[in-house]
């Protein structure tokens, strides 16, 4: 069995932690693959650095990460495109998406004897739609349409289907997938989603009405946003946190659900609820 294992390599308690799971992945037999920024990391492990991140992915039966959710969230837009299955180690404060603690790694040996189940998760898939062409971009957990760094609220138009449907005056506009309903969406005031419900969660950001809430939308729903940007300011539509993306008034992002799917590998069972209790109980804690 190929295993593409993706560490945070910022953190030594993940490089050291993976390093754990290589060893006991060996023990089973297992072929280790890893991405090319590992190279300098692991040359004392026997495993198989990839050119890229994505030949890698394309090659593995299933991977894992080691890390926080940011770790889970980065690499699980590579595992979409490949269908390759992912499961979270977490060696971060809370890791909402990683189903394995750093202490129950041993648990990463039922992957080489098939004892695991796969969880299927709603991708979104935002396109941006500007006057020279169009761009599309897959969010794990959220894409938030706001203003840049000068704090003055945007208007900003919502379309459903084509029709326009609402308006808003607010920082801004943020569409969650119900994996995200735990991340910021949650800050931002949203409800919790079940993980596997396939759905759009919309949710103002600071809006300027006691009356604007979050409002769930069907997953065949398609939603546009176009803005109203104050002079001298900006607008931003931000992908996971990860990725910015300037947008102007001529500008239009439309946010579907993706026709990728992201499987998740669980060890373990769980109860979702029982299980974020747990973590929101930590988060208050620290």
């Amino acid at each position: 069995m190929k295993i593409a294992i993706i560490v945070n390599l910022t953190k030594e308690k993940a490089i050291s932690c993976s390093r754990d799971i290589i060893a006991l992945l060996k023990k089973g037999q297992a072929e280790i693959l890893m991405p090319p920024d590992c190279r300098n990391y692991y040359k004392n492990e026997d495993v198989q650095i990839c050119d890229s991140i994505e030949s890698m992915f394309e090659q593995s039966d299933a991977a894992i990460t080691v890390g926080g959710d940011g770790t889970i969230i980065h690499a699980a837009k590579y595992a979409a495109r490949s269908d390759t299955p992912l499961i979270g180690v977490n060696v971060g404060r809370l890791g909402f998406a990683a189903n394995v603690e750093i202490n129950e790694i041993e648990s990463l040996t039922k992957l080489l004897s098939g004892d695991y189940t796969v969880e299927s998760r709603t991708l979104l898939d935002v396109e941006v739609v500007k006057p020279k062409g169009s761009s599309h971009h897959l969010a794990v957990n959220d894409a938030v349409v706001a203003h840049g760094q000068l704090s003055k609220i945007v208007d900003l138009q919502l379309w459903l289907d084509g029709t326009p449907i609402s308006k808003y005056r607010a920082d801004g506009l943020l569409f969650s997938t119900p994996t995200g309903s735990t991340a910021y969406s949650l800050s931002a005031g949203g409800p919790i989603l079940s993980p596997q419900m396939e759905c759009i969660l919309m949710t103002p950001v600071c809006p300027h009405s006691l009356f604007s809430r979050s409002v769930l939308f069907e997953g065949s729903a398609e939603l546009a946003v176009t803005v109203k940007i104050p002079p001298e300011c900006s607008c931003l539509l931000t992908i996971d946190g990860e990725r910015n993306i300037n947008i102007l008034e001529d500008d239009r992002v439309i946010i579907r659900k993706s026709e990728l799917k992201l499987k998740l590998l669980s060890v373990k069972s769980y109860n979702f609820y029982t299980k974020l209790n747990e973590k929101l109980k930590e988060r208050e804690l620290s």
